[in-house]
């Protein structure tokens, strides 16, 4: 299949992309998916609601902490073998947790094994399309990273489905085939640019860089340089926001007595979000990707300052669109951003590294929120969270200003 392909006039980049999309709408339409089985594993397992949650925190660790090892992986492997062993893992995670007779077992399977398959596949789906794309790096990077909002579409309301009709034990077992599926035939098509013997000078008009992790500064250098060190500060400030967002806007709500609008401001945030990928990924081309990364992560930041002044619905609903809008364009530009400070050699080793940000970020501030509004009310979770997305896009206006900002 995937000699036939590049035998076809036009740029095998964008079958890259296609597959990169089908790995970021997997992983994230099977994480997204978690709250779906909640009840039907707390009536399965005899333990409190606190541990089902930690299944969730187990597999979200997994999921970014492991990109700090597989994307050293994918930069000496290739994208075609890490995604094959995402493949075997993901599904076969969620094998293993279908037959699950314990919350122990349960959490090793989908916790640690579907996390790593996960983890495998969040490296290929984010961080393959720099050595592809130079011109159009934004733009096909939000072709690829709207895969999430595909996953939200299409796998979750599938997995609700299949929950309530034949129980999630068998969800589990179809998920595992059907989506697996949808690996298998990423991981088909996947390869490097010298794999298909691919002309890159149209994505590279004033040279195609090398994407040999040998090539460059060595990772290790990098990754303890101050610009980088920024990246992955800024990273963990901006999305504090989202997760406080994603966890506490629905009890805000419902303490105002409008639970609903917190329910309707998370839809219409992935929706927004989804366009958003596109559409920003597009324009920052031409805008400059590390300057519209910025002010994407300071309309985040911004979007928590003012919603202790939404008092009713509309405020709601509207400030959880326009973070959407925020966090869809940072979201499309994430490898971008790593590849345009500090170029596209060992860019698995550096995005997985730098994505460590993700778990530190969803791991301390939604229990740091909820202990802070049991106390303090939601009013001053909100302001210090959005103090420290801006201090986060302050972070990284300081990462673009000193990194070595490679040509391609």
């Amino acid at each position: 299949m995937r000699s036939r392909l590049a035998a076809m006039e036009f740029y095998y980049g964008w079958v890259i992309t296609g597959a990169c999309f089908l790995a970021a709408g997997t992983l994230f339409g099977l994480t997204y998916s978690f709250s779906v089985f909640f009840d039907a594993l707390a009536a399965t397992f005899p333990v409190t609601p606190a541990r089902i949650s930690l299944v969730f925190g187990v597999q979200t660790a997994t999921l970014y902490l492991g990109g700090a090892v597989l994307g050293r992986l994918l930069d000496r492997f290739g994208p075609r073998a890490m995604l094959g062993v995402g493949t075997l893992l993901l599904p076969g995670g969620l094998l293993l947790a279908a037959r699950a007779d314990s919350i122990l077992v349960f959490t090793l399977a989908y916790g640690v094994v579907t996390g790593a398959g996960m983890s495998c596949c969040y490296v290929v789906a984010y961080a393959s399309i720099p050595s592809w794309f130079g011109r159009r790096r934004g733009f096909a990077n939000g072709i690829a990273a709207a895969g999430l909002g595909a996953g939200l579409i299409a796998v979750v309301p599938a997995a609700s489905r299949l929950t309530q009709t034949v129980g999630w034990r068998r969800a589990f077992t179809l998920l595992a085939v059907g989506l697996g599926g949808a690996l298998l035939l990423a991981t088909l098509v996947l390869a490097r640019p010298s794999d298909v013997d691919a002309d890159r000078s149209g994505e590279f008009p004033d040279g195609v860089p090398s994407s040999d992790a040998d090539s460059g500064p060595p990772a290790r250098d990098t990754i303890l340089s101050l610009p980088f060190a920024l990246v992955v500060l800024g990273w963990a400030g901006v999305y504090a926001t989202l997760f406080v967002l994603i966890n506490h806007l629905v009890p805000y709500a419902d303490g105002l007595g409008i639970r609903w609008a917190g329910v309707t401001g998370i839809s219409a945030l992935g929706f927004a979000t989804a366009g958003a990928r596109l559409a920003i990924g597009y324009g920052s081309d031409s805008l400059g990707r590390v300057k519209v990364f910025v002010a994407c992560s300071t309309l985040m930041g911004a979007c928590l300052l003012a919603l202790p002044l939404a008092r009713g619905p509309v405020g709601i609903v509207a400030i959880a669109v326009v973070f959407g809008v925020g966090y869809g364009g940072n979201g499309a530009l994430l490898s971008p951003l790593v590849a345009d400070l500090f170029g596209v050699a060992n860019i698995g080793t550096l995005h997985g590294v730098a994505s460590t940000a993700f778990a530190l970020a969803g791991l301390t501030a939604p229990p740091l929120a909820t202990t802070v509004a049991a106390s303090d009310g939601y009013p001053l979770v909100f302001l210090a969270t959005g103090v420290a997305g801006l201090l986060g896009a302050g972070c990284l206006v300081l990462a673009g200003r000193t990194a070595p900002r490679p040509a391609a």
